[in-house]
């Protein structure tokens, strides 16, 4: 049972609850109220609550005993019933899960001593050990020590819990805004705490504080400074008095945009505090579980059959545009959306524009921010045939399992759809379909691997085929990521794994890009710099705040602010293209200009 919660968190994201004390506040409950005892009074309200976090896609329920310890309970009389509280309070949120869900006992800090208290360290200590020792007896899965102050508390959760207790712990931290404790510590020292001795916590986490925005900065420096999960819950921003009410204004959106950076920055588990509901859950559920499957989905395995492996197709003879990587030479391709009907005409006319001027391959997306268009394979095959140009497919991992995905790339094969460019793609959240469930059965990295093994005559099960596939492999990769070193190590898998060139996303701030082509540059991967060529100021809002790992400068903003008519915004955003390309010409192998609004006229005239 102990090694449940560790498991848990090393082999997915892990879901946490948000708010108990806010949403007790809703139910008509007072701040003169113990919250903790309504576990025995109103315990129909706490399991109501508890069973609304676990419909909402909670993995962790977290017992409504943040201030069940007998210094603090004993401001109500109810210092003697310590035992009673945690045990109800743990069988409560046992009771409102399924056997997958793991109940957190909370224990929160000890509280200010009353006059006549004992202030001992030693008593401080024992107060918290009689906590821990009820919620380890009602059959807690791990105890977690919430919203610690200090490095004085967190020295005393950590002894208490190494005096007599066998269960995993969380410290959980709150911080300011300069990643110091409430009393000015760095975190350095707060995490001093357990390496003098005693067992290790099996996660740190920060919870409460001001928000998510606020306790970005300090998840980034957590993240360097500890190989421990990390568990972030952060509050629904800084409340705000209306009417006489505190009211938190971070909607489940705006939190959840948030929840997904924390992902990428490694995190293991995401839930709320003060304010947080859950919606706020719900939200971030549906749109981190995807990322959880794909974040825990280290490697795909291929079954190893050698004897039935074949010599991949040289590069050069894959497909045209193979043939010129392999010489080295510059490439042009330009971005068209499939259509959200079924008309192909225009599209194909768009990419005879496009051969006609000299463009090496259309690139075609597949269901770009979760969106429901037409096939991407039947919209490559039709220009292929249609207009006699290479096409780029790009490859979602979203909608299909391995099955599907390998199905459709013998397709491919079969269809001379040759150039692949390899996506894990956004959640379903982001799109028009929210509810639509995403498959993940594998990430960019493992389709990679198995595209691979299909270019040498082998399948996911082992299987010989007859003919090799001759796919050349692409995969996207994000100067801007916030985590760049996970960036980079991605790439790096991604190229162990097959990839033969790198397509970006859009580049406006090109000095990433030069950084991050040069920390790869022992890859020997030619890069193709994704450019979008901005049509007007409200496009570049879009782009700034919209796109994930898009990252338009404030300098670029100003000069699309400038440009009175939309005309004016439309060459603007064309000349900003290319001053783009003339400074990283000489750092990449080509570039993928996209076509705003299907505009292939503007994209000509940036290559042009």
């Amino acid at each position: 049972m102990t090694d449940k919660f560790k498991e848990k968190l090393l082999s997915q994201i892990t879901i946490f609850d948000g708010a108990m004390g806010t949403e007790i506040y809703k139910k008509n409950f007072f701040v003169n109220t113990c919250f903790d005892e309504l576990c025995l009074t109103a315990p129909k309200v706490i399991s109501q609550i508890h069973k609304e976090y676990f419909e909402a896609g909670a993995d962790v329920l977290t017992t409504n005993t943040f201030g069940a310890n007998s210094n603090k309970l004993a401001r109500f009389g109810l210092g003697d019933k310590v035992r009673e509280i945690n045990m109800a309070g743990v069988r409560l949120a046992r009771e409102s899960g399924n056997e997958n869900t793991l109940i957190a006992g909370s224990v929160g800090p000890i509280g200010k001593i009353h006059h006549h208290g004992n202030h001992s360290p030693e008593h401080i200590v024992e107060t918290l050990a009689e906590q821990i020792a009820a919620l380890e007896e009602g059959g807690a899965d791990f105890i977690i020590f919430e919203t610690l102050p200090s490095m004085a508390d967190a020295e005393f959760a950590f002894t208490a819990i190494n005096k007599n207790s066998k269960l995993p712990y969380v410290l959980s931290f709150t911080l300011d805004e300069n990643s110091e404790s409430l009393k000015g510590e760095p975190i350095q020292s707060l995490l001093n705490v357990f390496r003098t001795g005693g067992r290790k916590p099996a996660a740190i986490g920060l919870n409460c504080g001001a928000g998510p925005e606020g306790m970005l900065s300090s998840v980034e420096r957590f993240a360097n400074l500890t190989d421990l999960p990390i568990i972030v819950q952060p509050n629904a921003g800084m409340p705000k008095n209306v009417e006489g009410r505190l009211i938190y204004m971070a909607s489940p959106e705006y939190f959840t945009t948030y929840a997904i950076r924390f992902v990428n920055l490694g995190v293991r588990g995401i839930g709320g505090c003060c304010g947080t509901s859950p919606e706020h859950i719900r939200d971030i559920s549906r749109s981190i579980r995807p990322l959880a499957k794909t974040a825990s989905f280290e490697k795909i395995t291929v079954k190893e059959h050698r004897e039935h492996l074949k010599e991949p197709v040289p590069l050069a003879e894959k497909s045209r545009l193979g043939a010129k990587f392999a010489k080295g030479e510059w490439i042009a391709t330009i971005e068209i959306v499939p259509p959200k009907g079924y008309d192909l005409d225009p599209i194909i006319e768009k990419a005879k524009q496009c051969k006609a001027f000299g463009i090496d391959a259309i690139n075609i997306p597949d269901g770009p921010r979760a969106s429901a268009r037409m096939s991407p394979i039947v919209t490559a095959s039709k220009i292929q045939e249609g207009a006699g140009i290479e096409t780029i497919l790009h490859f979602c991992c979203r909608d299909r399992n391995l099955i599907g995905m390998q199905s459709d790339l013998l397709g491919c094969a079969a269809l001379k759809i040759n150039n692949i460019l390899f996506i894990t793609g956004d959640p379903p959240k982001l799109g028009d379909y929210p509810f639509a469930s995403a498959v993940f059965d594998a990430d960019s990295v493992g389709m990679a691997k198995i595209q691979s093994r299909l270019n040498r005559g082998v399948d996911i099960g082992g299987n010989a085929i007859k003919d090799p596939t001759r796919a050349l492999i692409g995969v996207g990769a994000d100067p801007n990521a916030i985590d760049i070193e996970r960036e980079l190590r991605r790439t790096r898998e991604k190229a162990e794994a097959g990839a033969e060139f790198i397509i970006t996303q859009p580049v406006f701030a090109v000095e990433p890009l030069i950084s991050f082509i040069g920390k790869i540059s022992d890859l020997n991967i030619p890069v193709i710099a994704g450019i979008w060529p901005l049509s007007s100021y409200r496009n570049a809002e879009f782009m700034k705040n919209e796109v994930p790992g898009v990252v338009v400068p404030d300098s670029i903003m100003e000069r699309m602010s400038k440009a009175k008519t939309k005309e004016e915004q439309r060459l603007e955003g064309i000349l900003i293209a290319k001053e783009s390309i003339e400074k990283i010409r000489k750092y990449i192998r080509g570039i993928q200009v996209s076509a705003p609004f299907g505009n292939v006229q503007t994209a000509l005239d940036v290559i042009r």
